[in-house]
C-alpha cells in the first residue's frame, strides 16, 4: 500500500511540474482558399517556421497539408511570431507574419493566379516610350564667332 501511495504522489507531482513548465500554444485554423472565386484549394502546403527576436527565420519548422474543403489545422504553436507561407500548383505564394498572442487564431489566405511576367522586348500600354530627349540649341554669346560652314571643300565663313 505504501508504494502505490508513493508511486501516486510521484506521479502526481510530476504532472503538476510538467503542466507549470509548459509553455502557451494555441490553436492555429487556416483555410486556403481562390481569390477570384472563394473555392477552396486542396492539397496546399502551409509552412510555419518561427521567426526570432530579430526578424530572422528561426531553423526548422513545420508543413501541413490542406484537405479537400482547403482547411489545416495545428494545435500547439507556440506564442509569439510565427512566419506562414503557402504554397499551391498554378497559384502565387503566401506569406506573411503573425504574431500568435491568443489561444485560437484562424487565418483565412487566399490565393492568387500568377501574373504575366513583364518583357521589355513586348509593347506595353500606357507607357512613354523612351523617346530621345530633343537637344537643346547652343546657347549663344555675343563675343563668340559663329561656327563656319563647309562647301565642297572650302571654309565659308558668314
Amino acid at each position: 500500500m505504501r508504494k502505490i501511495t508513493l508511486c501516486l504522489v510521484t506521479t502526481i507531482l510530476l504532472g503538476t511540474i510538467v503542466v507549470l513548465a509548459q509553455e502557451d500554444t494555441a490553436v492555429l485554423n487556416f483555410v486556403v482558399i481562390r481569390d477570384y472565386n472563394g473555392k477552396p484549394i486542396r492539397n496546399a502546403s502551409v509552412v510555419m517556421h518561427p521567426v526570432g527576436k530579430n526578424g530572422k527565420q528561426s531553423k526548422g519548422g513545420l508543413q501541413l497539408k490542406t484537405d479537400p474543403e482547403g482547411r489545416a489545422r495545428f494545435d500547439g504553436a507556440p506564442y509569439g511570431k510565427l512566419r506562414v507561407q503557402v504554397l499551391a500548383s498554378g497559384f502565387q505564394t503566401f506569406g506573411n507574419d503573425y504574431d500568435i498572442d491568443k489561444p485560437t487564431l484562424d487565418i483565412e489566405v487566399k490565393m492568387k493566379r500568377p501574373a504575366g511576367q513583364y518583357s521589355i522586348y513586348e509593347e506595353h500600354p500606357g507607357e512613354k516610350k523612351d523617346a530621345p530627349e530633343p537637344q537643346k540649341p547652343p546657347e549663344k554669346d555675343s563675343k563668340e564667332k559663329p561656327p563656319s560652314r563647309q562647301k565642297r571643300g572650302f571654309q565659308i565663313v558668314d
